[in-house]
């Protein structure tokens, strides 16, 4: 059965919208549930929750600070979907945050955590696709979606086994590097989505890279829409909360709607 992300984002792409989903820290400030609900007001389609971790291998600068301003804070994943639990935004959660954090619980614990509190998906992005295989069961026996992604320099053979392993939708990597904004959209984010669109149905998403409204607009005419974080959680880092959040997103959403 289809789950509940990959089918609202499926839904809305099908009726002609490009999807917007942005990328809020967990546990940073007080206020960073509101900002979820910001985001989801001014238009988000989905929202990823980041759960702190302490090597963030695919995160730059901005998001390293503020996962270790979240961990000194004294968030943890148990905090955070305390928090999510409480949350009704109206669209899809999906937890972003690294494998050892759901070794270290249990797979299936983990899972059903997520499920739990109401997370209808979930990114491991330090998690290859060929060793996913125990935490796919794990989370579909709770419920989960798992979203996949597809590196720039993965070669055309590998491209379909991600997708058709891909719940939610596929989440194709805008360029080799970490996350953070930039000044260009990187030619490599418009190429890895021709790809993917070009063998599967699944909506496909990309993120790293994508800085501002421009390169949003830019990039969703070839995919289905895009992820963008380090620019929201920079408006966190700098205290402009919820408020500058929503603004941010609204104007990511109207670019895409134009």
């Amino acid at each position: 059965m289809t789950g509940t992300l990959e089918s609202t984002l499926r839904a809305r792409r099908d009726g002609g919208a490009k999807l917007l989903v942005p990328y809020v820290t967990g546990g940073l400030g007080d206020d960073w549930a509101e900002c979820i609900e910001a985001a989801a007001a001014a238009g988000a389609d989905a929202i990823e929750v980041g759960i702190p971790f302490s090597d963030p291998v695919m995160d730059g600068p901005t998001i390293q600070e503020a996962s270790e301003t979240a961990l000194r804070q004294g968030a943890t994943p148990t905090t955070i979907l305390d928090r999510v639990r409480t949350l009704d935004v109206g669209v899809p959660l999906v937890v972003m945050t690294y494998y050892n954090i759901a070794a270290h619980a249990g797979l299936e614990r983990f899972a059903a955590t997520l499920a739990d509190a109401g997370v209808a998906a979930v990114i491991l992005p330090d998690m290859p696709l060929e060793e996913s295989g125990p935490w796919r069961t794990a989370a579909a026996a709770s419920g989960v979606e798992t979203v996949l992604l597809a590196a720039p320099t993965a070669p055309d053979e590998r491209l379909p086994r991600i997708a058709e392993a891909a719940e939610g939708f596929v989440y194709g990597v805008g360029l080799l590097g970490v996350t953070g904004e930039r000044d260009q959209l990187a030619a490599s984010a418009t190429t890895i989505a021709t790809r993917l669109k070009a063998i599967t149905d699944m909506p496909v998403l990309v993120g790293v890279g994508v800085s501002n409204p421009e390169q949003a607009a830019e990039v969703s005419q070839v995919a289905d829409g895009v992820i963008v974080g380090s620019a929201v959680v920079r408006r966190m880092l700098e205290g402009q909360g919820p408020e500058g959040v929503g603004t941010f997103v609204g104007e990511l959403r109207a670019a895409l709607d134009a």
